[in-house]
């Protein structure tokens, strides 16, 4: 359906430009060839060529001949003033005025006194056709015996109103239709046109409306350009004479360069100018050609659009008179388009551009593109006490100026509208003020001169159950330096043997028992919910990681280190059925880790004699510890999945705690607001 209208209207234009192409043409056919104006109350000549019937007389007083006679309407081919066409009568008698101003000036021919009119020789009138260019005799009576063709003046009244339909006439603005008046006047103040009687009604004698400026009536006024506007518009002027008189002095101080360059460059034209001209001649010889084939054709095509309009002619005697000379003429011009060939030189290969430089050039623009989809980095990604989001662009990805960054809260199957974090700059950004348990989910995005690149994959991120306990190792509590060793801001340990250990080894040749070195918090817990994780090396032998009651530890702590504890087994007693049948809970709870393997006991009764679970130890491990209800829930800190829970003595201040046996390391999870803020400070320096 599109590429039928598409033809339609192709077609539709190339008719209309044909049709207005044609009707330019014929335009000639309508002309008189004495004053090149259409014919007005044109005659036929006996050569068969029209003539207006003015400029016939006006021709044959300039050759001498005496003022013809003209009939108020010239005779018809009916030879009967009443077969005329109705049109006619309505049409004014022709002007004399410009015959009249010949006479005056021309040579007047009539006869001498004394002499009778009936002794005056016949006169011949000779008639000097423009059109065929040879004197035509028009016989006793001149002008008077040639027949009026009202045929042409059809087709001219046809050819009038055709050209006439887009021109519409300037209506007056005030007149209450239906009795609406062409305007007359249109005055520049009001910006309005009007007939003569609105005028005097709306511009009375004696008012300032009648100062008004009137002009021709207009569709279109024109603005009046105030005193003030010329004022600023001189001073820019004069304004710019200063620098104009600035550039002269620069032209005239550098007139010799110039006039040396300029005949220089006149040498040039003069061997470049033979050059040209031969060129230009050929051209212009081939051209001239073309343009004397082209000129044929339209003539020939408006005298077939002049036959067209010839074949309306629905009066007998009319059209048999034009049709005589316009079957000659057409007869012509099929004898020369059968003789017709083109003359151009369909190849062109004289105005060929060679593009192969620009083309080489074009194809290699490397255009700006928007960058890449980021991949975010899951490793280094985390929900802590704010949300930390970390990214990269792939290597083939555009440079990106800056990222915006896209969050919402998950909630059930919908959420709420993305909130964003526009123009950062890094790689990385930080997001705060969220709620507890909860799902978040992220994605970024570059952005560069040429706009904003897609989207990343969405990641999701669970915030912590609880509010997270900031702590560092405590160590001041009876820490051994030669087996625990704690980095910089106390949020590492690692354990290493300790020189008792290996002189044991070296007096013994059998195996030796293991120390067991305690760690706990700077901090103790007395009421609310709390949360905090920390990550434990894969290679570690055996470490220990819970909370305790603080009496209890130290009291644990104080014992010889080289022993294990009758009292209080660091595993809690949740792998002893004894301390599970007892209504208290236990004053400690651990989970055991060691060779990148994780301890799950099981819990009741029942469940003594089976066998614990053992499951991958996670990256992160996170703890929950809900002082009120004295539970302690073990998650993968980085899913925020469920891997066991337990139950701890609450009646007095509880503290995070650590245990290592043999050889381990273990890293406290810094907080996310810690790190901001170094990095913060580092852009700073």
């Amino acid at each position: 359906m599109t590429i039928f209208v598409s033809l339609s209207l192709s077609l539709f234009f190339s008719l209309s430009f044909s049709l207005q192409s044609n009707m330019k043409s014929m335009e000639r056919e309508l002309r008189c060839p004495v004053c090149e104006e259409m014919v007005k109350q044109p005659i036929v000549l006996p050569c068969l060529h029209s003539v207006c019937v003015l400029c016939a007389a006006e021709v044959l007083v300039q050759r001498g001949y005496p003022p013809p006679e003209l009939p108020p309407e010239p005779n018809t081919p009916t030879s009967s003033p009443n077969t005329r066409s109705p049109r006619q009568a309505r049409r004014p008698p022709p002007k004399t005025d410009r015959l009249d101003r010949v006479l005056r000036t021309g040579v007047f021919c009539g006869t001498y006194p004394g002499r009778r009119r009936k002794d005056t020789p016949v006169l011949t009138m000779m008639f000097p056709c423009p059109t065929c260019r040879s004197d035509v005799e028009l016989g006793e009576r001149g002008l008077m015996d040639c027949l009026r063709n009202l045929t042409l003046e059809r087709i001219v009244e046809r050819y009038r109103h055709t050209i006439s339909l887009g021109s519409m006439a300037v209506m007056c603005q005030f007149c209450k239709p239906p009795q609406t008046l062409e305007a007359t006047k249109g005055c520049a103040d009001c910006r309005a046109n009007f007939c003569n009687e609105c005028f005097k009604l709306y511009h009375p004698w004696g008012t300032p409306r009648a100062q008004h400026e009137h002009i021709l009536p207009t569709h279109s006024f024109r603005p009046k350009v105030t005193t003030q506007r010329l004022w600023s518009e001189s001073r820019s002027i004069s304004g710019g004479f200063g620098v104009n008189c600035l550039e002269m002095n620069y032209v005239l101080g550098n007139q010799e360069m110039v006039q040396a360059q300029i005949t220089q460059v006149e040498s040039r034209q003069g061997g470049l100018s033979k050059v040209i001209e031969g060129s230009r001649s050929q051209r212009a010889e081939a051209l001239n050609s073309q343009l004397s084939e082209k000129q044929s054709l339209l003539e020939n095509a408006g005298l077939v659009t002049y036959t067209q309009e010839l074949l309306k002619e629905t009066d007998q005697p009319c059209f048999v008179q034009a049709a005589r000379v316009t079957h000659t003429r057409l007869v012509k011009a099929i004898d020369n388009l059968q003789h017709f060939s083109l003359s151009a030189d369909p190849s062109f290969r004289h105005f060929h551009m060679d593009v192969s430089r620009e083309l080489k050039l074009l194809s290699g623009m490397d255009f700006i593109q928007a960058p890449l989809a980021p991949v975010i980095d899951t490793q280094k990604t985390l929900a802590y006490d704010q949300l930390y989001l970390c990214w990269r662009l792939p290597q083939d990805s555009a440079p990106a100026w800056y990222y915006s960054v896209e969050y919402q809260r998950k909630v059930g199957g919908s959420g709420p509208p993305w909130q964003r974090l526009e123009e950062v700059g890094g790689t990385s950004a930080v997001i705060d003020r969220l709620e507890m348990d909860s799902v978040y989910v992220l994605r970024v995005r570059g952005c560069n001169k040429a706009g904003y690149g897609e989207c990343s994959e969405e990641v999701y991120l669970h915030t912590p159950p609880a509010p997270v306990l900031p702590f560092c190792l405590d160590s001041r509590w009876g820490l051994h330096a030669e087996r625990i060793a704690l980095g910089k801001g106390q949020t590492y340990a690692r354990s290493v043997p300790g020189l008792t250990l290996l002189q044991a080894a070296d007096r013994a040749l059998t195996s030796c028992h293991l120390t067991s070195d305690l760690l706990v918090a700077d901090v103790s817990i007395t009421q609310g919910r709390h949360y905090w994780a920390c990550s434990v090396e894969p290679g570690s032998y055996l470490v220990k990681v819970g909370v305790g009651l603080e009496s209890k530890l130290q009291e644990w702590f104080h014992l010889p280190q080289d022993m294990a504890s009758p009292r209080y087994d660091p595993d809690s007693g949740h792998d002893s059925g004894t301390e599970d049948a007892q209504d208290c809970p236990p004053p400690f709870c651990f989970l055991t880790m060691g060779m990148g393997k994780i301890l799950l006991p099981k819990c009741g009764a029942s469940n003594a004699s089976a066998t614990p679970l053992t499951a991958p130890l996670p990256p992160r491990l996170g703890l929950c510890l809900d002082f009120e209800r004295g539970r302690v829930t073990f998650y993968d800190a980085h899913s925020l999945r469920v891997l066991w829970e337990g139950t701890v003595d609450c009646s007095a201040p509880v503290c995070p705690a650590f245990c290592f046996i043999g050889g381990g390391a273990l890293q406290l999870q810094e907080l996310i607001a810690n790190r901001s803020t170094d990095m913060s400070a580092k852009l700073k320096c």
